[in-house]
């Protein structure tokens, strides 16, 4: 059995590298972690990009021209301004799943836009592997800006929720 610290450090990995597939077993245990999401895809289009200049390596002075036109080309295209604002705490999420607003589809969601939190307040449930997980605030503010939509795929660290803390 995997301990929650060795799946962790597992996507961390994962995330930080460029494959888009993983899978470890050991004594019966299995994990399986695929990258499904458009920030995914982005980041693999420059990097096909960046091969073809170092492939043919006769002009080895042009391809980090290449490289840095094309991180320039990302930067803005992920990030919204509002994201960037060091006023703000951000709420991450905490492990690669799926974001629910609510506990289930019939429930409003946990907190919008405006709405007051607490450090124990339950903002979201992030699902991983069958197993949901309620993310709580850990600040007290006001939640200026929900950054994910329900059921959308997110990644471990990705920015959820903006809060203007008190």
């Amino acid at each position: 059995m995997f301990k929650i610290q060795e799946i962790r450090e597992i996507i961390k990995l994962v995330d930080s590298s460029s494959i888009d597939e993983f899978v470890y077993e050991v004594d019966g245990a299995k994990v399986k972690l695929k990258k499904n999401n458009v920030v995914v895809t982005e980041t693999v289009a420059p990097k096909k990009e960046v091969v073809a200049p170092v492939v043919q390596q006769s002009a080895p002075a042009e391809a980090p021209a290449v490289t840095s036109a094309s991180a320039k080309e990302e930067t803005p295209a992920p990030a919204a301004p509002a994201t960037n604002d060091p006023s703000l705490h951000k709420i991450v999420s905490p492990m690669v799943g799926t974001f629910y607003q609510s506990p289930n589809p019939d429930s409003p969601a946990y907190v919008k836009s405006g709405d007051k939190v607490g450090n124990e307040t339950i903002v979201c449930i992030v699902e991983a592997m069958k197993l949901f997980n309620e993310i709580e605030a850990e600040v007290q503010g006001e939640i200026v800006e929900v950054l994910v939509k329900d059921g959308e795929l997110v990644e471990y660290g990705q920015p959820l929720f903006l809060v203007k803390a008190e």
